[in-house]
């Protein structure tokens, strides 16, 4: 099933909307408006809650699990708007105005372009559906990145998020433990030859790039745009010979984090590292059995987080 099936399934009602980025990439937006436990009918016009994915997924993500235990469905209930977003080049989000999606032009992007374009258009597409001017923001994995990245560098955008949510967040990988990057630093002959094939089909797909951008910044505490491997192809994209680092200190959002100590991608040392750089936590805990994905499929998620992201978006309301 798609992601519209799923939803529908459950008994819940969907949108799908194509949102148009600044350079022509086109998004698949799904929206579930309200839960089965309350409708259309009421009055109240409903808080939006923005759900955005990580690495090599999508936003069937947030609604894999029984309702009584994915995010996208346990806040509709709660009585949000929720909307989930598709990071250009996953399997919903793989068209282009002008691109054609076997092209190499295509396929030249990293986060960074998700933070700069993907995420803007987003956000401006369900401000202006919904009218709502502050929207509550939940990232996982590359989706928190994504979040780090465009708020710290876009305050426009920033001025829209009530608070950010970030649920194993990954800023830093110096002390990354998780052996799929590892393996793309040792075989970097094997990322120039199969791995656009890996990773276009397997599983919701994203580029060469994006991959080859986080085996980039293995060993470093800095977040860094990707480099593009010779000074002169870095100025035109920068206007500087190196990759700039991009500064959280310069994000004006309040954020509650989740962290994992059995976590590979999000290494609690890495974590540690982002904490001393954020302005305006709000809370932060980490979970002593978690791993990476328990934040998404944990038998016991809506206890350890969703139930607490809910209790704080009622205490800020």
């Amino acid at each position: 099933m798609n992601i519209s099936q799923i939803i529908s399934y459950w008994g819940y009602p969907d949108e799908e909307y194509s949102v148009v980025t600044e350079d022509g990439y086109i998004l698949g937006l799904y929206r579930i408006p309200y839960g089965k436990t309350n409708n259309t009918k009421n009055p109240v016009q409903r808080l939006v809650v923005y759900l955005q994915h990580g690495l090599l997924t999508s936003a069937s993500n947030w609604i894999s699990n029984l309702p009584n235990n994915s995010l996208g469905f346990i806040l509709a209930d709660a009585g949000y708007d929720v909307w989930m977003g598709n990071s250009r080049g996953n399997t919903w989000s793989r068209k282009h105005l002008y691109l054609k999606t076997n092209s190499k032009e295509f396929w030249a992007f990293s986060f960074d372009e998700m933070a700069k374009y993907d995420l803007p258009a987003s956000i401006d597409f369900i401000v202006k559906q919904t009218g709502q001017k502050e929207i509550f923001y939940v990232g996982h994995s590359q989706g928190t990145t994504i979040g780090f990245i465009a708020f710290s560098t876009i305050p426009k955008i920033a001025e829209r998020i009530k608070i950010f949510f970030a649920l194993a967040p990954v800023f830093s990988i110096k002390y990354l433990k998780s052996p799929l990057i590892r393996t793309l630093n040792k075989w970097k002959s094997l990322v120039k030859s199969r791995l656009d094939v890996y990773f276009s089909h397997n599983p919701a797909g994203t580029s060469v790039q994006n991959m080859l951008h986080w085996r980039q910044l293995l060993y470093s505490t800095d977040l860094k745009a990707f480099d593009w491997g010779s000074p002169d192809l870095n100025f035109v994209h920068f206007n500087q010979t190196t990759s700039p680092s991009y500064d959280v200190k310069n994000m004006d959002v309040a954020i509650a984090t989740w962290d994992g100590e059995k976590d590979l991608l999000a290494d609690p040392e890495d974590v540690q590292i982002l904490h001393s750089k954020i302005k305006y936590s709000i809370y932060h805990k980490t979970i002593s059995y978690y791993n990476h994905i328990d934040f998404l499929f944990g038998l016991d998620v809506y206890d350890q987080v969703y139930r607490e992201i809910i209790d704080i978006i009622q205490n800020n309301l």
